[in-house]
């Protein structure tokens, strides 16, 4: 087996392949029409992220069956290209996980010793003890939001220094933070008023932007340090910076940024601020973790092997794909809604198939459902080829049943999450010839909707008047309503009323006229 490598790599990686047998061509200076010209020969193709590995190279590469990323991200590979020609492609997500923390501790500790400032007071000539009097970890409440990987890496070393743990993370089962040592709350702000020091390791969503603004800061204790090794823009930069000037954030830490490279910001101008410039994988240990991981899932997926760290889809089989493949696209975009209706709330998912296609392996849809439902909360590219890997990491059980007599439709796609706490039901078909997935039943009631990309959902105590408002309401916002459909039940006397919108709803006015029609629950869902 023949390897190419045309960028800079570590010596590991290369020996973990030569070790193996393989032929490795390493051309650290690689150009682009070099690339073209070697990899027709090669089996296997290692990049990091200098090499753009488009379109044209993967056709190129007649003999190619995996490509590697020595990292984390995959932008720079064509992966629609690499899926058609059936190319695995495969990355190393925890190999800067150890990293990560490490820069979350040092971060930690330099804010709360004065460390940074200290040491440019030393080299500015000066010796002043008194002005960098700090404060102890020990004892002090660290709250963790994300209690991943990097999460749990930075757990373990909190306690170490004698913190008390608190954590939030809405995909983490109860009993999984007990494990952990952590106390888990439910809700953003309650954990924010009981935190001496706040961490976060969770990906960039709709739901974690700005998770940290005006409202949180003011809740703080006083005194609070706020640090982020995860996503720039988790933090509300500007109120980050107002609340530091007014001495309520005793400090920051940032080693991530919303728009990299980054020479000044709001929180710049700031003493009591350590400001590193994307470090978290910046460890020589980190480098050699990704290269050697790397090697190994490149091996593995040229002796046709199963690689965990798939990041491309993988092709239907034909003899099904006629019939079942409307129903992997109709189950994953299931999973993007179920995502969103459960509130990230999900410990399980029960699936039961329906009808005719409960005859075959239906094993793929329950995948296409855990691909929408993680890759709407992951910081990870997750799809039907990596699904279940990211889901058992997650703790997230799916369990499937298949029934072929069906009553309603010729088949049709039952899926139910459940928590400790609550559960929801979605049951969904495919149109015929335009294969759109409808929603036949939402939380125990029936309807027949076809989803678009802009939802809005009320669920109220049934009653005159209410449709009237929410039309009058987003009419006065200039938002169209496209279609929409009540799913009511009459013994239950409330009503659940399905909303395909021109354009999202502003939170505000969401939330007016989810008062104005008193109801018990909703959602603005985006697919």
């Amino acid at each position: 087996m023949k390897v190419l490598i045309p960028e800079k790599f570590s010596k590991d990686g290369i020996k973990v392949l030569e070790d193996k047998g393989c032929k490795v061509d390493y051309i650290p200076d690689c150009n682009a029409q070099q690339l073209l010209d070697i990899v027709g020969e090669c089996d296997g193709l290692i990049v990091r992220s200098a090499t753009t590995v488009t379109e044209e190279v993967i056709n190129a590469g007649k003999n190619l069956k995996v490509i590697g990323r020595a990292g984390v991200g995959v932008d720079n590979i064509d992966l629609e290209a690499a899926t058609k020609q059936g190319v695995v492609v495969c990355n190393a997500p925890t190999s800067n996980v150890v990293s990560a923390a490490e820069q979350t501790m040092a971060l930690i500790l330099s804010l709360m010793r004065n460390t940074a400032r200290a040491d440019a007071s030393m080299k500015a000539g000066q010796w002043n003890r008194s002005a960098f009097t700090g404060k102890e970890l020990d004892g002090k409440t660290l709250a963790v939001f994300g209690l991943g990987r990097v999460g749990a890496l930075v757990i373990d070393r909190a306690k170490a220094f004698g913190m008390k743990i608190a954590g939030y993370d809405p995909y983490c089962p109860p009993e999984r933070a007990e494990s952990m040592g952590v106390e888990l709350y439910d809700n953003v702000n309650d954990l924010c008023k009981v935190a001496d020091v706040i961490t976060v390791h969770m990906p960039k969503t709709k739901e974690t932007t700005n998770m940290f603004s005006n409202e949180q800061f003011e809740i703080m204790k006083d005194g609070v340090f706020c640090i982020n090794v995860a996503r720039g823009g988790i933090y509300d930069m500007d109120a980050l910076a107002r609340y530091i000037e007014n001495g309520k954030v005793a400090g920051a830490a940032v080693d991530v940024w919303e728009n990299e490279p980054v020479s000044t910001s709001p929180i710049h101008k700031f003493e009591n601020v350590v400001l590193t410039p994307h470090l978290g994988a910046s460890t020589s240990e980190a480098q050699t973790r990704a290269a050697t991981q790397t090697a190994e899932y490149v091996l593995a997926g040229m002796q046709g092997k199963t690689v965990d760290t798939v990041v491309n889809s993988k092709a239907i089989p034909e003899e099904i794909m006629e019939e079942l493949g409307p129903f992997v696209a109709a189950s994953q975009k299931s999973g993007e809604m179920l995502a969103q209706l459960a509130k990230g709330n999900i410990d399980s998912i029960d699936i039961c198939v329906y009808g005719k296609i409960a005859k075959m392996d239906t094993t793929v849809l329950g995948t296409a459902l855990l691909a929408g439902v993680l890759s709407y909360s992951s910081e990870h590219r997750v799809n039907i080829i990596n699904a279940n890997y990211w889901a058992e990491t997650r703790g997230v059980k799916v369990n499937m049943q298949q029934v072929v007599e069906s009553q309603k439709y010729p088949s049709y796609v039952q899926f139910v999450t459940k928590s400790k706490n609550s559960s929801f039901a979605l049951a969904v078909t495919v149109v015929p010839q335009s294969n759109k997935f409808r929603i036949l039943e939402i939380d125990n009631k029936e309807t027949d909707f076809v989803p678009s990309k802009h939802i809005a959902i009320f669920k109220y105590i049934d009653g005159p008047g209410r449709i009237g408002k929410i039309g009058t309401m987003l009419g006065d916002a200039n938002i169209s309503i496209e279609s929409m459909q009540i799913a009511s039940d009459k013994s239950a006397g409330d009503a659940i009323v399905l909303l395909n919108l021109s354009d999202a709803i502003d939170e505000d006015l969401f939330e007016d006229i989810s008062s104005v029609v008193d109801a018990t629950n909703s959602w603005q869902i985006e697919l």
